[in-house]
């Protein structure tokens, strides 16, 4: 029982990374998780009699740690992933949620919805075919994503012969291209999923390399979990009018805290309206407190009783974002059913749901080589592209760059509800680190 109360503890401790995997097929993201998931002691006893029952039964003398992921029955008889899987695991030091998404092409929408929350991608590659198309577009979704950190994993390594010059080229390769599109950190590792070399523990057989394993990685790397550095969002979920005899006069505005932190006797604005007031008192679980934080789910007291309900967004006053009806993003459609130039959606961003149209799609992006495709006219399932679009009311949307929660919407079918696109605010790419690069990419996007 002590043991078990420690674990908690330790845990409690632990700071969470979010990451994604990502690859083409055949490149080994399924071993690669359930190596990770299997050395790092995350498996059940009984997951891993069932994965090696199933190797056996195929012939296969070594346990196929890839059937530790490829849940869905479909992936398992093709060989291939197919959606997003989620997998929680453990080390003392972290806790993680890992997103395992598809190599297809026509699973991109699939790995936009993994690596949308991610703090970390991991782009796999073989060793013996390098950077390819699949490669590229990977680099320029977790680009377009905003994912601070990209690992390379170069694997396959033993079919090299652990060889420093291919691991090296292919680096090179990786890292000058993700720079160019203004991915702020890339770190590269040579590994084996199938052998385990540098998975969990150090390779014997790559002396050359003196960096980390791919999980020293994952637990070491800075988690900017430090959301109250963000410009402070608190989107209103609920007003709480109890009006009992106890409490005759409350008013609270319930919800998340989006980003940043938000003090007691802060001057605030709610938008749209614009009406302003002062944070009068704030409550979380039950207790008044004189500040709190994302991701925090608090009540927000005002000084004024305002005209206030679910959609609208409370900043402070001095760093309050614009309001507009004219939406400028970068999106992916993701649904079956294209989406076209004149079509009415709803627009959701945060808790607000509003009416919108689609005015322009000026042009869709083409990954491979990052040309754009001019007045395509609609987008179709997997494609990205810019589109602008008009609200019937006014949003408070920050910049995605600025802001992941509060930069992000859906497009959403009114019809049915199906979410249609996913889209992100603003710019498409970061600008890239050289200051000749970054005018190229100007030049790129020129929308």
């Amino acid at each position: 029982m002590t043991t078990h109360t420690q674990h908690a503890e330790q845990l409690s401790t632990t700071t969470l990374l979010r990451f994604a995997t990502a690859g083409s097929v055949d490149d080994g993201k399924s071993t690669l998780v359930g190596r990770l998931l299997h050395d790092s002691k995350s498996v059940l006893t009984d997951q891993l009699e069932a994965v090696e029952h199933a190797s056996r039964s195929r012939g296969q003398a070594a346990p196929d740690l890839a059937l530790l992921t490829d849940g869905l029955r479909a992936e398992r008889e093709q060989g291939i992933t197919i959606d997003v899987a989620y997998r929680y695991f453990a080390t003392p030091r972290r806790r993680f949620i890992l997103a395992d998404t598809p190599g297809h092409v026509q699973y991109t929408r699939n790995m936009v919805t993994g690596a949308s929350t991610a703090e970390l991608a991991v782009v796999l590659v073989d060793a013996r075919n390098g950077v390819v198309e699949q490669t590229r577009r990977h680099a320029a979704v977790a680009a377009l994503l905003r994912v601070p950190h990209v690992v390379l994993a170069v694997n396959k390594m033993d079919l090299v012969d652990y060889a420093e010059p291919v691991f090296a080229a292919i680096a090179e390769e990786f890292t000058a291209y993700a720079a160019s599109l203004g991915v702020p950190e890339i770190t590269a590792i040579p590994i084996s999923a199938l052998a385990g070399d540098n998975v969990v523990e150090p390779s014997a057989h790559m002396d050359w390399y003196g960096g980390p394993t791919v999980l020293e990685h994952l637990e070491t790397v800075p988690v900017s979990h430090d959301l109250t550095a963000c410009h402070a969002r608190f989107p209103v979920q609920y007003v709480i009018r109890p009006q009992t005899a106890e409490h005759p006069d409350y008013r609270g505005y319930a919800g998340q805290i989006a980003a940043g932190a938000f003090r007691v006797g802060e001057a605030v604005t709610v938008l749209p309206s614009g009406r302003t007031s002062t944070i009068a008192g704030i409550d979380a679980l039950g207790e008044s407190v004189d500040i709190a934080w994302a991701p925090q789910s608090v009540t927000i007291r005002l000084a004024d009783d305002i005209d206030i309900s679910r959609g609208d967004l409370i900043a402070p006053s001095a760093d309050a974002p614009a309001v507009t009806q004219d939406v400028e993003a970068t999106v992916c459609h993701v649904a079956d059913q294209p989406l076209s130039v004149g079509q009415r959606v709803l627009l959701k961003h945060t808790t607000r749901t509003v009416k919108a149209i689609v005015k322009d799609i000026p042009s869709r992006l083409t990954l491979d080589d990052l040309s754009q495709h001019p007045a395509p006219g609609q987008l179709v399932a997997n494609d990205i592209g810019r589109v602008v679009v008009r609200t019937a009311e006014p949003l408070a949307l920050d910049a995605y760059a600025d802001s992941r929660r509060t930069g992000s919407f859906l497009l959403i079918d009114p019809a049915d509800g199906t979410t249609l696109t996913a889209g992100m605010a603003g710019a498409s790419f970061a600008a890239a680190a050289e200051p000749g690069a970054a005018a190229a990419d100007d030049a790129e996007w020129d929308f």
